[in-house]
Order: structure tokens, then C-alpha cells, then sequence
């Protein structure tokens, strides 16, 4: 059964409980890293400033953090791959549903929007910013 190392758990750690509650239930089934949580605002403006997040201020900032980083780990390999785009819309469509079912249940209060289908129309052909990695907590 995958299982999350000691850095996913402690970059889930630093999230919302959302998160943790959503993330728990997807790696019972489906093999993923955290790569990041909470971000401090030093790393934020550095990644704003090499054009790697289109915000000087966002939802990894909070503490706890709305947002997250998450990737399918290939055991195979073993690590992530930032590339492998099929397999990160994979595990967006798992997260998503995931956290519907959560959500209707009552055992979360707030939707996943992942940076692969900002607008949420399911086409990930997105015309602005791709974040295949990244996911944020909203109010329905």
C-alpha cells in the first residue's frame, strides 16, 4: 500500500486540514508525493521574480497553507517526474473526486481547484498559466 515518505508528511503538515484529510484518503490508493506546502515569502518572491509563480503573494503563503504541490512518485524510478503530464492529470482527476466525495460527505468544507484547469471546464488546454502540480483549497 503506498504510504507518504517523512518529507510529503511534513510538507502535508503545513497545509490545511482540508488537505490533510483529502491527501490521507488519495494515498491509500494512489502513489504521490508533497512536494511542497506552506511557502515562506522569500522563496515566493524568488519564484515570482524567475517568472515560476504568477503571484507576489498566494495561497502557499497562508499558514496553514491553501495550496500544495503534489506528484504521481513512480516506485519504478523512484522519484517524480514534473513531466510525465498524463500521469499528473491522473492524479488531478483522483484529488478532485477525492475531494468532492469529502466534501459532500460533510468531512471537509472547501473544493480543490488544480492548476492544470484553473477555470474548472475540464479542458486542461489551458490558455494561461499550467501548475499540473499545484491544487488550492476554495469555499464552494
Amino acid at each position: 500500500m503506498p504510504h507518504f515518505g517523512s518529507r510529503s508528511l511534513a510538507n502535508l503538515a503545513t497545509c490545511h486540514a482540508d488537505a490533510q484529510i483529502i491527501m490521507s484518503l488519495v494515498i491509500e490508493e494512489f502513489d504521490c508525493s508533497i512536494v511542497e506546502g506552506h511557502r515562506p515569502q522569500a522563496l515566493q518572491d524568488d519564484y515570482f521574480a524567475r517568472g515560476l509563480s504568477k503571484v507576489r503573494t498566494g495561497k502557499h503563503n497562508l499558514t496553514p497553507s491553501m495550496a500544495w504541490h503534489a506528484l504521481p512518485y513512480f516506485a519504478t524510478k523512484p522519484h517524480v517526474d514534473w513531466n510525465h503530464r498524463e500521469s499528473m492529470q491522473h492524479l488531478a482527476g483522483y484529488i478532485r473526486a477525492t475531494a468532492f466525495g469529502l466534501l459532500m460527505a460533510g468531512h471537509i468544507t472547501h473544493t480543490v481547484r488544480w492548476g492544470g484547469d484553473w477555470d474548472r471546464d475540464f479542458d486542461v488546454r489551458e490558455t494561461q498559466w499550467d501548475d499540473f502540480a499545484h491544487y488550492e483549497l476554495e469555499k464552494p
